[in-house]
């Protein structure tokens, strides 16, 4: 795990927030959703993706596809754009 240096305190309400720095980086925005896990002393937040979301165009589908043994996960317009993309940078 990857110290970033930066500390806050919880609030009254038992809020904590997340730099601007780091929700950029992250790409987090206002209302989005975030995965809450524990582990040991440690509380870990992560985005909430849910499982069938397209990682190029975010749709969120039954029908989309999970490649590479789950890691890859894309809708036939993110294929479409995949596809594009690696014909273009392999044929130049």
């Amino acid at each position: 795990m990857k110290s970033t240096g930066i500390v806050r305190k919880v609030d009254e309400l038992g809020r904590v927030v997340i730099p601007i720095e780091l929700r950029r980086t992250l790409d987090i925005h206002e209302k989005d959703a975030m995965e809450i896990y524990v582990d040991t002393d440690k509380i870990i937040l992560k985005k909430y993706k849910p499982n069938m979301t397209c990682d190029l165009t975010g749709e969120v589908s039954e029908d989309n596809f999970s490649l590479a043994n789950g890691k890859i996960v894309l809708s036939r317009e993110g294929a479409r754009q995949l596809v594009e993309e690696i014909e273009s940078r392999f044929n130049k």
